[in-house]
């Protein structure tokens, strides 16, 4: 009977993942022993069993049925409690995105049932945000996208929840990185200018805005970075860079080739709230010196936001200056980098010996 099972066992593939303890196959399947009464993961680090006593199982609830407990090293049932949460904080962001003005904390944990500490918490971990920065950035969105479909200044403010046209516009330029009524008009009032130089990692291409340095793109092919700066920025005016931006731009060209000196040029830096907590936490890597994306959203107060984080730095737009290069892999490997990963080694490689 023994031998029954055994085979039974080693001929069904999921016990291949569970020998590989491939953690692909976490949350696929599970897999029970009938000598200990555990559940456990694919990737479970527990001695393998042995196969005539392993049960496999398509979710928790069905393990439990059956008579068994939770393995305490794998903890396979988290992975519930995780969707659960997941879901809830769905829920939450569904409210405050369909009330006319943001539901204050205490409304929305009584809503979820939960304390306000809970939910504040179990927001922040899931979402890298709290419920107070999420709704200003759904509000601040709103804005966008009603000047985006060519709503009046005043009207969209107001649609968007803001109880006074007066609060938006205390902070207009740094929510659209101009007047409201120049991004209703699709930036077309905006007057960028670039130019591009030679660094020993290709074509530099440097924009600036009135506010700061706002895109350094790095590439092989001058033309494509300027077509990338048109789909950027699609009705700003781009104009040539004059004599003295050349200067700024020979700066940041020096910068790329040396990037452990300081940058010293202002920036004008766009994106969502959790971006630009990324963003900040990224400047704050020293020189010579490399975090993990795990490392980074633990130090922003968000641990479980590891691909919101590595989605950030994908996102940042102003390369060397914003060193999204200083990040890598848990197990210190070089992954994807914007503009190449062989540009990312040297970068480090740079830094390193500075």
């Amino acid at each position: 009977m023994n031998a029954i099972m055994s085979t039974t066992t080693t001929k069904d593939p999921r016990w291949a993942s569970v020998v590989a303890r491939d953690p692909k196959a976490d949350g696929a399947f599970f897999y029970a022993v009938a000598t200990t009464g555990v559940y456990c993961r694919p990737s479970c680090a527990a001695r393998r069993a042995r196969p005539e006593n392993v049960r496999f199982f398509e979710s928790v609830a069905a393990a439990e049925r059956a008579g068994f407990r939770a393995c305490k090293r794998c903890k396979p049932e988290q992975g519930r409690l995780e969707t659960q949460q997941a879901a809830l904080v769905t829920r939450a962001c569904r409210m405050i995105d369909e009330a006319e003005t943001a539901p204050s904390l205490g409304t929305l944990a009584q809503e979820l049932g939960l304390s306000s500490s809970h939910f504040h918490r179990l927001f922040k971990s899931v979402t890298g945000v709290t419920p107070h920065d999420y709704a200003a950035a759904r509000r601040e969105d709103k804005v966008r996208e009603g000047l985006g479909r060519g709503t009046a200044v005043t009207a969209a403010i107001f649609e968007a929840g803001y109880n006074a046209s007066s609060r938006f516009y205390e902070k207009s330029n740094a929510v659209l990185g101009m007047t409201p009524r120049v991004y209703r008009a699709g930036g077309s009032e905006t007057t960028i200018q670039f130019a591009t130089g030679e660094s020993s990692l290709g074509n530099v291409l440097v924009a600036q805005s009135a506010k700061g340095v706002c895109a350094i793109l790095i590439g092989d092919n001058a033309a494509e970075l300027a077509r990338d700066l048109q789909r950027r920025f699609p009705k700003a005016n781009l104009t040539p860079g004059d004599s003295a931006f050349a200067k700024t731009v020979a700066r940041v060209v020096r910068f790329v080739d040396a990037p452990g000196k300081d940058f010293g040029l202002p920036l004008d830096i766009q994106g969502t709230a959790f971006q630009k907590r990324v963003w900040k936490a990224l400047v704050r890597i020293p020189a010579g010196k490399t975090k993990s994306y795990t490392e980074v959203a633990k130090q922003i107060g968000a641990p479980k936001a590891v691909r919101a984080v590595a989605s950030a730095c994908a996102a940042n737009s102003i390369a060397v200056a914003i060193p999204c290069h200083r990040v890598l892999r848990s197990d210190g490997s070089v992954s994807g980098y914007r503009w190449g990963v062989e540009r990312k080694r040297a970068l480090l490689k740079k830094e390193s010996k500075a």
